[in-house]
């Protein structure tokens, strides 16, 4: 993968200035280390730092259409390149580089802005039309790629990351507390909300179109949607009495995924943890390619958390060479700084950090890509919650009397008794719920009430991180509500947390790229057609349809082992015998300054975890009390310094691109 960004003059007229267009390209050097090139028109100013793991000798970017009237710069992989070129030369389009993503200008020759059915895998990108006068920014289907913008007076500001947009100096780095509320509701920003105001991600399934006028009036960005996810209508799923054929055809599927995945000019490897996905994962790539792929997995050096045992049982299955790296206490203390760097945002749960470190291991031996195993709970209904919410649903009396609807309202209620069975009622209907996240969520957001200050409570009003969430509520409502859940987890916890602080921010912090067999657009539709029951099968037996698939080429105690969720040890890690940094944050003066957090909330519950007493909390409050830091932390490092003794991230003074493996590409159009 690789890093964009650029500066577009709304009335399209200037020329970006050149030194802030590099400071911007500059502040993404991690994301693509190896090439960096410009693009230069009128309106236009455009950079792209590039990881080389396709096409390494000759995929410099931009890349243009045959007579340079469309150009592109691209973050991703297009991983059908090789079957979708031989299918564009036959209509005779002339391709100049190896990179897979030249298919994107000779896609847009093609078919215009309907090109998107017809770009699959995993991308960010700018496209530039210099004849029609537009620019698309687009957003592979799923959210596995970054793209965030900001509009600034008549300019408008893009990248793959928000340091991109705070080196260009003209984006002001200021809080959003609407975005912080996203992640002490959800833990996850699965919105077109950051934690930066004025700064917006684009959505998965998305792009904006900027045409620039005639008149010279400033063009207005439109965002249009080309894909959202899908299922039968409740009653409609594929439901066959018996399973074979749709084993047969999902094994075939995955297969497929992972068999594409695997193309690259440099070695893929893997991440292993002890679940049955990432087993299922390096099972296949080493039956398609004949010999098994290194593995990397997180040693967590505490009884209930450790995955060693069950990951060196699946790496001796799977075989090939497995690396282990250890993520305690102590490493997620001395990485977090570096995890909120990356992450741009507070990040709740500890296990990014222990992610971090994996991807500098794989990066430290020489690897660039990595296959890994999420998206299968999405799916195939992988976690607890989802047999929670089924089972409750038992006691229904058809559409007459939905018990399991009072149930979910009064478990919230218990767990929040400060918030009205009426509000409930109202989160309710701005997400077509209840959900099987929903009592989940209320827990995760009880450290609001706790934790969040008075002059904090009532800047936000009556407002609800829910009524951000972009969701097709009409269609949602007419599938089977397993659907409607798995629906809304792919939308807010995959997008908002596992595609990103676990995902694309922890790698490509250390230029690694992940792939995800588990999210390829054919999997993903199979897994969306079929009956809820092939997925959660009775009450008990999760992602019932993948493990069948899984047994036929691993051992049954791989294919049937119980979900566990994997996550570091949470705030009590590092604040029971907190660094200095850590101390300094949660200073009475330092959470007076940013003043988002209840002084005396905060500190006596500091206290306690000081007296070796966290069990006194629980998990949910240690998780809120881990966002606390981590938020002091993120306003540190990112708004202004002056809470504790590490250094504050300096973006507006950037320096130059370092020299690249190859010279940088400067292209310029009239």
């Amino acid at each position: 993968m690789c890093g964009l960004a650029g500066v577009i003059d709304l009335k399209g007229r200037r020329e970006p200035d050149r030194a802030q267009v590099a400071r911007m390209g500059a502040a993404l050097t991690h994301r693509g280390p190896d090439e960096a090139g410009t693009l230069f028109a009128p309106g236009i100013g455009a950079a792209s730092q590039r990881l080389s793991i396709v096409g390494l000798n000759n995929g410099q970017q931009p890349i243009f259409n045959e007579d340079r009237t469309v150009a592109v710069i691209c973050n991703g992989e297009l991983f059908d390149y090789p079957e979708r070129k031989a299918e564009l030369e036959a209509r005779g389009h002339r391709f100049c580089t190896g990179s897979d993503c030249e298919l994107i200008v000779h896609l847009y020759e093609e078919h215009g802005e309907d090109l998107f059915p017809h770009v699959k895998g995993q991308f960010a990108f700018a496209l530039f039309d210099f004849a029609k006068r537009v620019v698309i920014l687009a957003r592979d289907r799923v959210g596995i790629c970054p793209l965030f913008w900001s509009r600034q007076g008549d300019f408008f500001y893009f990248g793959s990351e928000i340091k991109a947009l705070l080196a260009s100096g003209a984006v002001p780095p200021v809080a959003d507390i609407r975005g912080l509320d996203h992640l002490f509701t959800f833990f996850a920003l699965g919105s077109r909300r950051t934690l930066f105001e004025g700064v917006q991600s684009i959505l998965p399934g998305h792009y904006l179109r900027i045409a620039f006028q005639r008149d010279g009036h400033a063009a207005e960005p439109v965002e249009r949607r080309y894909f959202d996810l899908d299922f039968p209508d409740w009653g409609d799923e594929d439901d066959p009495s018996d399973p074979t054929a749709l084993i047969d055809e999902f094994e075939e599927k995955f297969r497929r995924a992972v068999e594409i995945r695997l193309r690259a000019d440099v070695p893929v490897v893997g991440y292993l943890s002890g679940g049955v996905d990432s087993a299922y994962v390096l099972a296949t790539a080493a039956k398609v390619r004949g010999t098994p792929i290194p593995s990397f997995t997180i040693k967590v050096p505490h009884p209930e958390l450790d995955e060693e045992a069950n990951a060196a049982v699946t790496a001796r299955a799977v075989g090939g060479a497995a690396t282990m790296v250890e993520a305690g206490p102590n490493v997620i203390a001395e990485t977090y700084a570096a995890l909120i760097g990356a992450a741009e945002t507070p990040v709740l749960d500890t296990s990014c950090a222990a992610l971090l470190a994996l991807s500098r291991e794989v990066h430290a031996q020489g690897f660039k890509a990595v296959l890994t195993g999420e998206g299968a709970d999405e799916g195939f209904a992988g976690y607890v919650w989802f047999k929670i919410r089924e089972a409750a649903r038992k006691l229904d009396l058809g559409d007459t009397l939905r018990v399991s609807t009072g149930i979910s309202r009064l478990a919230r209620k218990w767990a929040a008794p400060d918030i009205s069975l009426g509000e409930f009622a109202r989160i309710d209907h701005m997400i077509g719920g209840p959900h099987a996240q929903s009592i989940l969520y209320n827990l995760v957001a009880t450290s609001r009430t706790r934790y969040y200050s008075q002059g904090l409570k009532e800047q936000l009003g009556d407002f609800v991180a829910y009524q951000d969430l972009a969701l097709d509520l009409p269609r949602l409502r007419r599938w089977h509500p397993l659907n409607r859940s798995l629906y809304l987890g792919y939308k807010v916890l995959l997008a908002g947390l596992l595609m990103t602080q676990k995902g694309d921010r922890v790698a490509m912090a250390n230029s690694v790229e992940t792939r995800y067999p588990f999210l390829d657009e054919d999997v993903i539709a199979f897994a969306s057609r079929i009956h809820p029951r092939w997925k959660l099968h009775g009450l008990t037996q999760d992602k019932y349809l993948l493990r069948q698939a899984a047994a036929r080429i691993l051992p049954a105690e791989i294919a049937q082992r119980r979900k566990a969720m994997f996550r570091a040890p949470l705030a009590e890690s590092f604040l029971a015998n907190p660094p200095d940094f850590v101390r300094d944050l949660m200073s009475p003066e330092s959470l007076a300054r940013t003043g988002y957090f209840d002084v005396a909330s905060v500190r006596r519950d500091c206290e306690t975890l000081a007296k070796h007493e966290g069990d006194k909390l629980g998990n949910f409050t240690s998780l809120g009390l881990g966002g606390v830091v981590a938020t002091q932390l993120w306003h540190h490092l990112y708004l202004g310094g002056g809470l504790c003794a590490l250094p504050r991230l300096e973006f507006s003074q950037t320096a130059e691109p370092a020299a690249a493996a190859q010279p940088a590409s400067t292209y310029a159009v009239a």
